[in-house]
């Protein structure tokens, strides 16, 4: 099981594949590819300032239909308990996605330099 940061999914739902190096397209096409809820939330604030052109309810079901993407079920008490311990960062919704990934240590595939320096198990 991997998790997506919110870029990966904006860039997957523009069809712009080339922005992927060979390893992280083979995760893509070898593993269960969830979000995490805060996603959602990141693409409708992106959808609110013009950032990506279509709303986050259609980039989701979009993805879930063409690649099995999935929003994660965790608890939230969980995850905030998790991202209240990461003090790297001052972004509410990096410490989220990573949260919601690192709750069970799992792969979070960004290009956030910030991510790939702090969380362990993020690949780019």
């Amino acid at each position: 099981m991997i998790y997506l940061d919110t870029h990966i999914v904006a860039w997957l739902y523009a069809g712009l594949l080339e922005k992927f190096n060979q390893s992280i397209k083979t995760m893509l096409n070898e593993n269960e590819i969830m979000i995490s809820p805060v996603v959602r939330l990141e693409l409708a604030y992106l959808y609110e300032i013009e950032r990506v052109s279509e709303p986050a309810h259609r980039i989701v079901a979009d993805l879930s239909d063409r690649i099995g993407l999935r929003v994660c079920e965790k608890g939230f008490n969980a995850v905030i308990g998790t991202a209240i311990q990461l003090t790297w960062t001052r972004d509410p919704f990096d410490r989220l996605i990573v949260a919601n990934a690192a709750l069970n240590d799992n792969v979070l595939i960004t290009r956030d330099q910030n991510i790939l320096e702090h969380y362990p198990h993020a690949r780019w």
